[in-house]
């Protein structure tokens, strides 16, 4: 029987102690297990430590895939299931608008493994098709992206990639499981950085990969030599975090509609980037494939604003790095995430040095904007 979300979160990937039935996982740390008998070497870099392999389970299941493996960051994930899938000779085809590290390590590394990419606008049928190849093995997408939360049509996309034989990989951080299910939509491999949502407390740095049987074991082939593995105490962390992961992002999901809303009416703000609004240019497509919105967005303060006055302002909301926490975050992407972008490609996809990207968070709503008020207000000058 199909269990529930909640169900899976709190209980898939479990593992249990059969001497004392603790209602919480013991934590395996040892790095020397016994081999006689077994049919596999219990080892933590091969990615099968007891805590390792129950978590795997546990988003496998989330994600509707066959298997997954824990990385050590969600880096470590994107790059690892690339190069299991591309080798020297191949060509990709990459969403332009993607998480600023993901392009980074495409345009420094692709070339040296003789791997050939074009960045691309995949909801441009015409452009998408022109970019096509006899070599071309993968088309990687990330939505909602970073930062400006561009929506991609996911079941056009993978229906071109399947009648052309390529494969797709998705970027579900944003999302999560809880808001969308890729593979459900034609994907071959979901990626994660687990750090955000799924860890949850801006306490750990972790990364997933999950998809069939047959991928994952190229990926497990080149993640044992890459030594990408994440260290069981951590495991632990984000087998306990996940337990919420439900909760945590319909919570945030609910939290960045009402802000996302509250920040359009504002006169301090030029534009919103939220997928759950209706003047979002892809909110349809967004319904279409995402069952929540997420708790990301971004937004463009008014040419007024001083965007330094604006993160001074801010008391409640924290000017940090990463996202998905349970507390509210700001940042801006031209300084951080997507700081290794050259100026023209930042302009290139739209991210401008007034964008504030918003990792929505649990608290109160109205306390939220009661902050954003005073740092609007701090940020104009006179004011």
């Amino acid at each position: 029987m199909q269990k529930g979300i909640n169900t899976i979160c709190v209980h898939s990937g479990e593992v249990v102690d059969e001497v004392y039935k603790g209602a919480v996982s013991p934590m395996y740390l040892s790095t020397a297990y016994a081999y006689d008998g077994l049919d596999t070497s219990i080892y933590p870099r091969y990615f099968n430590s007891p805590n390792q392999k129950m978590l795997s389970e546990k988003i496998a299941e989330l994600e509707h895939a066959e298997s997954a493996l824990i990385f050590g960051s969600g880096m470590a994930a994107i790059t690892t299931a690339m190069l299991s899938v591309l080798k020297s000779g191949d060509h990709v085809i990459l969403q332009n608008q993607i998480y600023g590290g993901t392009r980074n390590f495409i345009i420094e590394e692709c070339e040296q493994y003789g791997i050939e990419y074009d960045f691309v606008d995949v909801n441009n049928w015409t452009e998408l098709k022109s970019s096509l190849k006899p070599e071309t093995k993968l088309i990687y997408i990330e939505t909602p992206s970073n930062p400006l939360l561009e929506i991609t049509d996911i079941a056009s996309v993978t229906k071109f990639a399947k009648e052309n034989n390529v494969l797709t990989m998705a970027d579900n951080t944003f999302a999560s499981p809880i808001n969308q299910i890729p593979i459900d939509h034609g994907v071959d491999i979901v990626i994660h950085s687990a750090t955000k949502y799924l860890g949850g407390h801006s306490d750990i740095t972790a990364g997933a990969v999950a998809s069939s049987h047959d991928i994952m074991k190229k990926v497990f082939s080149k993640a044992k030599n890459f030594g990408g593995s994440l260290a069981d105490q951590t495991v632990w962390m984000l087998e306990r975090s996940m337990k919420t992961l439900n909760l945590r992002v319909k919570q945030q999901s609910n939290n960045a509609l009402d802000l996302a809303e509250y920040l359009e009416a504002s006169d301090y703000v030029d534009r919103v980037y939220y997928p759950g609004l209706k003047s979002h240019l892809q909110h349809e497509l967004a319904k279409s494939q995402m069952t929540g919105f997420g708790g990301m967005l971004s937004f463009d303060l008014s040419d007024n604003c001083d965007i330094s006055r604006f993160f001074s302002g801010l008391n409640l909301i924290r000017n940090v790095l990463s996202l998905g926490g349970v507390e509210s975050t700001v940042l801006s992407p031209e300084k951080t995430s997507h700081s290794l972008l050259s100026p023209e490609e930042r302009e290139s996809q739209g991210i401008k040095s007034n964008l504030v990207r918003f990792s929505v968070g649990i608290e109160d709503t109205q306390d939220l904007k009661r902050d954003l008020q005073m740092a609007f207000a701090s940020s104009v000058a006179g004011e």
